[in-house]
């Protein structure tokens, strides 16, 4: 049995060049793909404190660290076969490069001029982040990209959620209508969302996002939803997680890089005026922002086409038993 340390706080996206303390939820719950490789293996994974319920009960990790003084200092003292740093912040760059390993994948320090560096595999992924005309063209699966940062290849594994939501599915449609503060870009206007619910009329049964200060009560309601219309958010990724249907509505963020696992549909603005589609900013500087090219129109149109499709399949396997 290995030992293998997976660094992923959360704090910079592994495909996105923006790093900050703010912590991205959806990333860490995509990077639990790579358990599928590793579950013969002792697992250790450094995480954001505020992150641990997403790793929390996973039978695939062994260990969760939190990140703090007291993890950092001991992870010093300790030997891996194999360390995973997805995080590009210098000081865990350093931090990664300062623990004994016989293989290291993903990110390091350059000592020379103290910027990030890419291990064996993860160069084109570095180059991503740092190109944005790279980020909006490139059109491989991130986890296919994972996947290339340690020498595997991708075949179709799934996220792993260690939580096992209770509660069942009462609710045909969840509105998962915020994003984290990371990125405020990706918020679909608040009077687009209320007018969905007006088109909708009684003809679904709706229940607006809960769970907003509570991560296990966010799990629970995502539960409960058939179908999940959500922005590009952590929302997306757990609703995928918990094998639910889910609608994205995608603008400053590159659709192309997303794999649905036959659960998911996706919707782009119907108009584009800004030259720098999709733009990867974390805040929109255009006067008008394309996801209010998104209109609920729209929307409800992909929902009745979703249900009536789900309708359509459960006919045909209760009348081809």
């Amino acid at each position: 049995m290995k030992k293998v340390l997976i660094i992923k706080l959360g704090y910079s996206e592994t495909l996105d060049p923006q790093i900050g303390n703010v912590t991205s939820y959806g990333d860490i719950l995509r990077t639990t793909v790579l358990l599928h490789l590793y579950k013969n293996d002792h697992v250790t994974w450094l995480v954001d404190e505020k992150a641990y319920p997403i790793l929390k009960g996973n039978k695939y990790i062994a260990r969760i660290l939190t990140y703090n003084a007291a993890s950092t200092s001991q992870l010093q003292t300790e030997h891996f076969d194999t360390i995973i740093n997805l995080e590009k912040i210098p000081a865990i760059c350093a931090l990664a490069d300062s623990i004994k390993v016989r293989k290291r994948f993903g990110f390091g320090l350059n000592k020379k001029n103290r910027q990030t560096k890419a291990y064996d595999g993860s160069q084109e992924v570095l180059e991503i982040c740092q190109d944005i005309e790279k980020k909006r063209n490139q059109a491989s699966f991130w986890q296919v990209r994972l996947y290339e940062i340690v020498g595997a290849e991708w075949r179709g594994e799934g996220y792993i959620l260690g939580y096992k939501p209770k509660a069942k599915t009462i609710y045909d449609i969840g509105f998962n209508y915020q994003a984290g503060n990371k990125w405020p870009s990706k918020i679909w206007p608040k009077s687009n969302w209320e007018k969905l619910e007006r088109l909708i009329g009684n003809k679904y049964k709706i229940s607006w996002q809960h769970g907003l200060d509570n991560m296990e009560d966010y799990f629970e309601w995502i539960n409960s939803c058939n179908l999940v219309i959500t922005n590009d958010s952590f929302g997306l990724h757990l609703a995928l997680a918990l094998k639910k249907k889910v609608l994205v509505m995608f603008g400053p963020t590159n659709h192309k890089e997303h794999f649905f696992y036959k659960r998911g549909w996706y919707i782009l603005p119907d108009k584009i005026e800004c030259n720098n589609f999709p733009c990867h900013n974390s805040k929109c500087t255009e006067k008008t922002s394309c996801l209010n090219y998104i209109y609920p129109e729209r929307v409800l149109e992909k929902v009745n086409h979703i249900f009536k499709e789900e309708k359509k399949t459960t006919h045909e396997i209760y009348s081809n038993p």
